[in-house]
C-alpha cells in the first residue's frame, strides 16, 4: 500500500448510478472504490438506485448476468424508496439521502463522492445539513464531481429554459462541497461559461466561484484490465463471435444519435476497405432499432454486426482485436462527449488506431493518438477507414499502437484517485489539475 493523505479517513462513500448502468462513470466509481481499498480504505460503500428503477428509467443496461462482481471489501447498497404511491416522485432520492444521514452519523471518517451533480450531489448536500443538525457525531467531508450531462441536460437547459431557481439549486449544491471536480477542462469551462451567463441575467456570483475552485479529475481507468490481454483468450473470444483478427472495424458504446453510429455505418459503406472487412457495433440504447435498419439499408448490412451483450470482461478482448475503433461523437443538445473514456480504454487494449471527432473533452482524452475527422463527416470517415486498413504497413500500425498506450497510462485509477485526494489537503483554490501532456495537437484528415 502507498501511503496517501486519504489515511486521515477510513470510509469511502461513492454515490452514483452503478452497474448495470452501461456508464463509462459507472465503471470510474468501481475503479476509485478499488483504488480506495489499495490505497488502505477499510471500508467502501456504493450507494446507487434499485434495479427495477433504473431498468424503469430507460436507462441502457448490461444483461445482469454479465455484470462482474465488486471485490471484497466493496459493499453496493441500493436504498428501498421512502413512501408509498401517494408520493409521486422523490421516493427513491428520499431513500438514498436517508441511508447518507446514518452513514454520515455513526462517527466515522468519511469521504463522500459524488458522480453526477443532479440529483446525487443534491443528496449529499441535503444529507449532509441534516446530519449536522442531528447533533450526533460528524466526520465527513464531501467531494462532488461534475460530468458531462450535468452541464448540457441540467444546468445548460436551464439557462436556456430561463428555470434559474433549477440552476442556482445544481450549482449552489455543487459549490457547497469541500471539493469540486470536473472530469475534463471542457467541462470545467462549460460550468463556468453557464455560471457566467445565470450571473448575468440575475447578479448572481456563481462563475467567480466555479473559475476559482473547480479542479479537474480525469475518469479513473484499471488499466491493469486492458494490457497484456492473453492471446489465447483473445482467440477465443473472436472465434465465438465469429471474427478474425484485424478484420473487423468496432464502435463500442451507447447507441444513441449523440454517438454518430449512423455517420459510422455510412461511412463504412463508402470507404474501400477489403470487402471480408466487417463493421461491429456494440452496444444497446435508445437508436438501437433505427441503427438496425439503417444498416439494413446501407448496402453493406450483411457485413455489419450488431452485439448488445459484450460484458465487461470481453470488452478489452474486442477492443484489442479490431483494425480500427471509430466513435464519431456529435454535440447535441441533450448530450456532448466530456472526455470519452471508451477512447482511452482502446488505446490501452491496443488493436487499430482510434478514429474519432474534436468534439467537447475527446481532445483530452487521445490527445495526438488519434485520427480526427469532422462532425457529421461519413466521407471523412471513409477516407480514415481507408487509411488505416488499407495505407498503414503493420509496423507503422504498432508505432501508433505503442505511443497511445504509453498517453493512455496517465488514466490509471491509482494515479487518479492520489491527484483526486491530494485536493482534500490542498490550497482551497486554484487552477485546474491537469496531468502533464493532456492537449498535445491532434492528428486529421
Amino acid at each position: 500500500m502507498t501511503p496517501t493523505t486519504s489515511q486521515r479517513w477510513t470510509r469511502l462513500v461513492i454515490v452514483v448510478r452503478a452497474d448495470p448502468v452501461i456508464c463509462g462513470h459507472s465503471g470510474e466509481a468501481r475503479n476509485l472504490a478499488e483504488a480506495a481499498l489499495d490505497r488502505g480504505f477499510s471500508e467502501v460503500r456504493i450507494v446507487t438506485w434499485p434495479i427495477e428503477r433504473l431498468q424503469a428509467a430507460g436507462l441502457p443496461l448490461k444483461p445482469l448476468d454479465t455484470v462482474l462482481p465488486y471485490r471484497d471489501g466493496i459493499v453496493v447498497e441500493r436504498p428501498e424508496p421512502v413512501g408509498d404511491y401517494k408520493v409521486p416522485d422523490g421516493r427513491h432520492l428520499a431513500g438514498i439521502t436517508g441511508r447518507l444521514v446514518e452513514l454520515f452519523t455513526d462517527g466515522v471518517p468519511t469521504v463522500c463522492l459524488s458522480l453526477y451533480l443532479s440529483p446525487h450531489t443534491t443528496a449529499v448536500t441535503d444529507a449532509v445539513r441534516v446530519a449536522a443538525s442531528t447533533g450526533l457525531p460528524v466526520d465527513v467531508v464531501t467531494m462532488a464531481e461534475a460530468v458531462g450531462s450535468d452541464v448540457t441536460n441540467v444546468v445548460r437547459s436551464c439557462v436556456e429554459e430561463g428555470r434559474f431557481g433549477a440552476a442556482a439549486h445544481v450549482l449552489s449544491g455543487y459549490l457547497s462541497s469541500d471539493v469540486c471536480l470536473a472530469v475534463s477542462e471542457y467541462t470545467r469551462d462549460l460550468v463556468v461559461s453557464c455560471a457566467e451567463e445565470i450571473d448575468g441575467r440575475h447578479g448572481t456570483f456563481f462563475a467567480a466561484q466555479c473559475r476559482d475552485r473547480v479542479k479537474i479529475s480525469y475518469p479513473a481507468i484499471d488499466t491493469s484490465a486492458y494490457l497484456d490481454l492473453d492471446d489465447e483468450v483473445l482467440d477465443q473470444v473472436l472465434t465465438r463471435r465469429g471474427l478474425d483478427r484485424d478484420g473487423y472495424v468496432l464502435f463500442l458504446s451507447r447507441l444513441s444519435k449523440a454517438k454518430g453510429v449512423d455517420d459510422l455505418v455510412a461511412g463504412f459503406a463508402r470507404s474501400h476497405v477489403p470487402p471480408s472487412t466487417r463493421l461491429v457495433v456494440a452496444g444497446s440504447g435508445p437508436e438501437a432499432a433505427a441503427l438496425r435498419e439503417l444498416a439494413a439499408a446501407s448496402g453493406v448490412g450483411d457485413r455489419i454486426d450488431f452485439l448488445d451483450d459484450v460484458d465487461d470482461a470481453e470488452k478489452p478482448y474486442l477492443m484489442a482485436g479490431s483494425a480500427a475503433y471509430v466513435l464519431p461523437s456529435k454535440p447535441l443538445p441533450e448530450f456532448v462527449e466530456t472526455f470519452g473514456i471508451a477512447l482511452v480504454e482502446k488505446m490501452l487494449a491496443g488493436g487499430g488506431p482510434v478514429i474519432t471527432t474534436d468534439t467537447g473533452g475527446i481532445r483530452e482524452a487521445v490527445g495526438g493518438h488519434a485520427i480526427i475527422v469532422p462532425v457529421e463527416a461519413p466521407d471523412a470517415i471513409a477516407a480514415a477507414l481507408d487509411r488505416v486498413l488499407v495505407e498503414l504497413s503493420p509496423a507503422e500500425r504498432r508505432t501508433w499502437e505503442d505511443d497511445a498506450r504509453r498517453y493512455a497510462l496517465q488514466f490509471d485509477r491509482g494515479q487518479v484517485f492520489d491527484r483526486m485526494f491530494a485536493h482534500l489537503d490542498g490550497p482551497a483554490s486554484g487552477g485546474a489539475d491537469v496531468p502533464a501532456g493532456a492537449r498535445p495537437a491532434l492528428v486529421r484528415v
